[in-house]
């Protein structure tokens, strides 16, 4: 199951809308070992592709190495769909390098012109394995 707090949800699908008709891509750190998501990083997408997502590799480097400081790690890994439904491609699938992260995907299919729902699904892809998960979406604690 993935918590995720209302603020980094709405976060996440404003990129999703925001680089539509684009793939948007990013990454949700968390402190190590935590599986909490705490710290929205969103990303360039280098392909700059309605189909297709990828990380800057000097993007992503500077991301590994800011989280290695912080004792963080890839909670979420996170893109968007723009045509299609919101599971992973085969592409996705052979991608995905963190077993213990949630990989969110958000199809903006049903968009257009900034109108229309987004679909947030989340998964775990180990091994080639896919598993939907449950996704809670949480007010943000106050303290």
């Amino acid at each position: 199951m993935l918590r995720i707090d209302q603020e980094i949800h709405d976060a996440i699908v404003a990129h999703a809308k925001k680089d539509h008709p684009d793939e948007a891509c990013g990454v949700v750190a968390g402190p190590e070992g935590s599986d909490t998501p705490t710290r929205f990083v969103p990303m360039v997408n280098a392909a700059s592709s309605p189909t297709f997502y990828e990380f800057d590799s000097h993007d992503l480097l500077a991301l590994y190495k800011d989280m290695d400081v912080r004792d963080e790690e890839p909670v979420v890994v996170y893109h968007s769909h723009t045509a299609t439904e919101a599971y992973p491609s085969r592409t996705d699938i052979g991608l995905a390098m963190e077993p213990q992260a949630h990989y969110v995907l958000v199809s903006t299919r049903e968009h257009g012109n900034n109108e229309g729902p987004v679909e947030f699904r989340s998964y775990r892809i180990v091994d080639g394995e896919v598993t939907e998960e449950e996704v809670v979406v949480a007010a943000p604690e106050k303290s």
